[in-house]
C-alpha cells in the first residue's frame, strides 16, 4: 500500500496510551439483523464508553500528549462528539478545553459538554462556521487548534478500531467488508489504514448521507469539492469542506465510497433499536441503511458495521424511529 499519513506501529504504541475504557469494544454477529438485511452483520459497538462514540480514544491521545508536554488549553470545533470526548479526556489531567460549536447542534450534545467542565461558545452558522471561530481562537489565546481528522491523534486513535476488528476476526466468522461513516474522515481513514495495511481483502465501504456529501464527491473526483450546504440528520458527519490531506489518504484506503438517504438512515435506527437493541444516532446507522440500499450488493456476505455513537436527543430520535409515546402510553398510572 502507498503510504498514508498514518502509521501502524504508532497506532499499536497508541494502544498503551488510551484510556481501556474505550478499547476491545464488543464485536459480535447480530442473527436478527442477519433475517433483515440478507446478510450477515457484526456489529462493532463503539457506544460502550463513557462518551458513548469513538471520539475518545483520539482525544486520549491529544490529551495524554498535551499533559505531558503542553500548553495546557486546547480547543476544537465540534458537533458534539469530539468536544465530549476531548472534555471528558482533560478534565483528569488539568486541560482547559473550550469547544465551538453550532447553536444549532445537538442539544443533548452541547449539554454533556457543558456538564463535563468545558468552556462552550456557540456559533450562529454551521460545522464550517465554528470550525473557522476554534482556529480564531487558537491564534489569539496562543492555545491548541485541534483540529479533526486532520490532527494525526484523531485518525490513529480511531485506527485502534481497525487492529481490533484485524485481531477479532478469530473469534467471530471472517468478515470481507466494513462499512464506515464518512464526515471529516478519521474513523475512515484510520481504520482503512489498518485494514489496508493487515487484512486487504477486507472491502473499506465508507457511508455518507446525500445531503452531506462533499467527502464522497471529492472521493470521486480525485480532488476537494466543497458543498453550498449540508442538510441531514445525520449531524455528526455534516461538513462541507473536505480537508486536502485526510482526501489525500481517503483516496489510498477507501474501495468505495457511497450516499444514502434520510429514509434509508432512520430505517437503519429502527432496524438497530427492533432488532439489536441499540439506541443510536443516525451517523452510526449509516453502514445499515448502505445494505437497505443495495442489498443485491451485500447479499450473502458478512459485513462489519461500526456504531459509531449513540449521543442523540431523544425526542428527535422518536421521531425519526416513529417510536414517541402516545398520550395513553405516556399517563402515570392512577393511585
Amino acid at each position: 500500500m502507498r503510504p498514508t499519513r498514518l502509521d501502524t506501529a504508532r497506532i499499536r504504541a497508541a494502544r498503551q496510551v488510551i484510556d481501556p475504557a474505550f478499547l476491545d469494544t464488543p464485536l459480535y454477529r447480530c442473527d436478527a439483523l442477519e433475517a433483515e438485511l440478507g446478510c450477515a452483520v457484526s456489529v462493532k459497538l463503539e457506544t460502550a464508553n463513557p462518551v458513548r462514540s469513538f471520539k475518545g480514544r483520539g482525544t486520549e491521545l491529544v490529551a495524554s500528549r498535551l499533559a505531558e508536554h503542553g500548553p495546557g488549553a486546547v480547543v476544537c470545533a465540534s458537533a458534539g462528539n469530539l468536544g465530549q470526548a476531548l472534555a471528558w479526556s482533560a478534565r483528569d489531567r488539568g486541560l482547559e478545553v473550550t469547544v465551538v460549536a453550532s447553536r444549532f447542534a445537538t442539544a443533548a450534545k452541547l449539554d454533556r459538554i457543558r456538564a463535563l467542565g468545558a468552556r462552550l461558545e456557540l456559533v450562529d452558522g454551521d460545522h464550517e462556521a465554528a470550525r473557522e471561530r476554534a482556529a480564531a481562537l487558537a491564534r489569539r489565546e496562543g492555545i491548541r487548534l485541534l483540529e479533526d481528522s486532520l490532527d494525526l491523534e484523531t485518525c490513529e486513535g480511531a485506527a485502534t478500531i481497525g487492529l481490533e476488528l484485524v485481531a477479532q476476526q478469530a473469534a467471530v466468522p471472517a468478515h470481507d467488508a466494513v462499512l464506515i461513516a464518512l464526515g471529516g474522515g478519521a474513523l475512515a481513514t484510520g481504520v482503512g489504514h489498518v485494514l489496508k495495511d493487515l487484512a486487504p481483502g477486507v472491502e473499506v465501504i465508507c457511508v455518507q448521507p446525500r445531503g452531506a456529501a462533499a467527502l464522497t464527491l471529492s472521493w470521486r473526483a480525485r480532488r476537494v469539492v466543497s458543498t453550498e450546504s449540508a442538510d441531514t440528520i445525520a449531524d455528526g458527519v455534516a461538513g462541507r469542506h473536505p480537508i486536502p490531506a485526510v482526501l489525500d489518504d481517503l483516496l489510498l484506503v477507501a474501495d468505495d465510497a457511497v450516499l444514502v438517504e434520510e429514509s434509508s438512515i432512520m430505517a437503519g435506527m429502527r432496524l438497530l433499536l427492533h432488532h439489536a437493541g441499540l439506541v443510536v444516532e443516525p451517523s452510526a446507522a449509516l453502514g445499515i441503511a448502505a445494505v437497505l440500499e443495495d442489498r443485491d450488493r451485500f447479499a450473502g456476505r458478512h459485513v462489519v458495521t461500526i456504531v459509531c455513537g449513540s449521543n442523540v436527543d431523544m425526542a428527535a430520535y422518536h421521531r425519526w424511529t416513529g417510536t414517541a409515546l402516545t398520550p395513553r402510553q405516556d399517563a402515570r398510572p392512577q393511585l
